[in-house]
């Protein structure tokens, strides 16, 4: 089956040969890049050209900047590949990597493989994913932890999910909000130890330097999952997410509370301290609480 490669360019003329050399020296060959020029003010217009012109599976949508999900966007409406997947072009694709994961499409509407996180920093990771079939999305997001693996760039896609689903324009932290509308017109999701996509680490990037505002959205995003799916272990890791929003703004607490068995399996240390003080402040009592550790730390450094 034939693969889409959508990779929005921006401001990323340092990387972008890169990305796309990991990418067209791919063995899997039936595959079309769609590179969309979010109206980059540096020389990735003329970039793009040039890659179009050296190989014909290379196509270019010239745009007026619109952030990220505008450029996804773009790239899926002309996509014509009966999957699609998302490469971001200050990353890479290790070698072979289609060639490993694409055949499990055959068998799953989503494969996810592994990703190697913050690659180039002392924060680097390789995170990888046990050989799994999905046929449960409920599982899938809450057993195999999906939610903090939202990522859209290591994934593989059926085009046909995005029949009525795009990226969300103006929202940071677009795949967090995107992968639960994905999985609720998905049937199966297969992960795999197979391949590798190597996420660049980026200090002025929004993961690195997001605010309350931007977390908020994150938040926002994984409340309104959390009305179809949740269990305790979910809930800690968007408390999290919560109490660093009650830290940097002065929004009430959009968490619901949940009473948490501290002792159950899945929480480690901290988490399960966080359970101890949510049961007894409640997540209101709890915010306050860490609001006030952060003004006092603050007055005292």
């Amino acid at each position: 089956m034939k693969l889409s490669i959508v990779i929005p360019v921006y401001r990323t003329e340092s990387t972008l040969d890169r990305c796309m050399e990991s990418v067209l020296g791919q063995s899997f060959a039936d595959l079309e890049v769609i590179l969309v020029d979010d109206g980059s003010p540096d020389r990735c217009p003329q970039m793009c050209d040039e890659w179009a012109r050296r190989d014909r599976r290379v196509r270019v949508v010239h745009k007026p900047n619109g952030g990220l999900s505008d450029a996804r966007n773009a790239g899926i409406d002309v996509a014509t590949g009966e999957l699609i997947t998302f490469v971001d072009s200050d990353d890479f694709v290790g070698r072979n990597t289609y060639q490993q994961v694409v055949p499990l499409t055959q068998q799953a509407d989503i494969v996810e493989y592994a990703i190697y996180w913050q690659y180039g920093s002392h924060r680097q990771e390789m995170r990888t994913f046990p050989d799994m079939l999905y046929d449960n999305m409920q599982d899938y997001w809450l057993r195999g932890k999906a939610y903090e693996h939202t990522y859209a760039c290591n994934k593989v896609f059926r085009r046909n999910l995005f029949s009525h689903v795009r990226f969300p324009k103006g929202v940071v932290f677009e795949d967090a909000a995107t992968l639960p509308l994905l999985l609720e017109e998905a049937r199966t999701v297969v992960t795999t130890h197979l391949g590798c996509y190597y996420y660049q680490a980026n200090e002025q990037g929004i993961t690195a330097k997001a605010s309350g505002k931007e977390l908020a959205m994150l938040l926002d995003s994984h409340a309104k999952t959390m009305t179809k799916w949740v269990d305790d272990v979910y809930y800690m890791h968007v408390l999290n997410i919560q109490l660093d929003v009650c830290e940097l703004t002065n929004a009430k607490p959009l968490l619901p509370h949940r009473h948490i068995n501290a002792c159950q399996k899945g929480l480690n240390t901290r988490m399960r301290i966080k359970a101890f003080l949510l049961n007894l402040f409640g997540i209101k009592g709890l915010c306050r609480l860490v609001k006030t550790a952060h003004l006092l730390v603050r007055h005292h450094s």
